[in-house]
């Protein structure tokens, strides 16, 4: 048996799912975020906590898949998801431009520009170097601060670049000189 697939979601009030062929619709107090189900996996409701149920074994692959994916859109719709992410360098900075795009300064000959899908907020601090970027959808969440990272990644010889905030590093030794 699948450890993740036979945990237990708990649904807090206000949160509704409906499923429609192989997706699911959870809604909730932030918004509605869809979650793909596998051929085989059911959900039912029993005393306020969603159970994950297989027809058989041979959907043991794709048990804790269609769980976590479900769980994920449930949190989504009641807390939300965040990723913090840092600017690392002298001059590097992140602003706001607007309500959906995102100015970056990190040493290049240019700004770049990165457009916020829907659905995804960013928030900036004073300093402009501390970006937090949330929204209701996992994926979504975790793909445009992936983006935002690979704009310049972390560099092992100085460790200037944009990074998660709990990203650990390991600085390399540069070279030492000829004797």
């Amino acid at each position: 048996m699948s450890r993740i697939g036979k945990k237990v979601i708990p649904l807090p009030s206000g949160v509704k799912y409906k499923v429609e062929g192989n997706t699911v619709l959870v809604e909730g107090p932030k918004g509605k975020v869809s979650a793909m189900i596998a051929d085989g996996i059911s959900l039912e409701t029993k005393d306020g906590t969603l159970h994950v149920n297989r027809a058989s074994d041979d959907k043991a692959a794709v048990h804790g898949l269609t769980r976590a994916l479900v769980f994920n859109a449930v949190q989504g719709v009641t807390k939300g998801w965040t990723k913090e992410l840092d600017i690392v360098g002298i001059g590097y900075r992140a602003e706001l431009k607007g309500k959906g795009m995102v100015v970056f300064t990190l040493g290049y000959s240019h700004p770049i520009e990165v457009p916020l899908p829907s659905g995804i907020e960013v928030t900036i601090d004073p300093k402009q170097t501390h970006l937090t970027v949330s929204g209701i959808d996992r994926q979504k969440v975790g793909q445009v601060a992936a983006d935002m990272r690979s704009l310049r990644k972390p560099d092992p010889y100085k460790n200037k670049g944009v990074r998660y905030s709990d990203e650990k590093l390991k600085k390399k030794a540069g070279k030492t000189g000829a004797k």
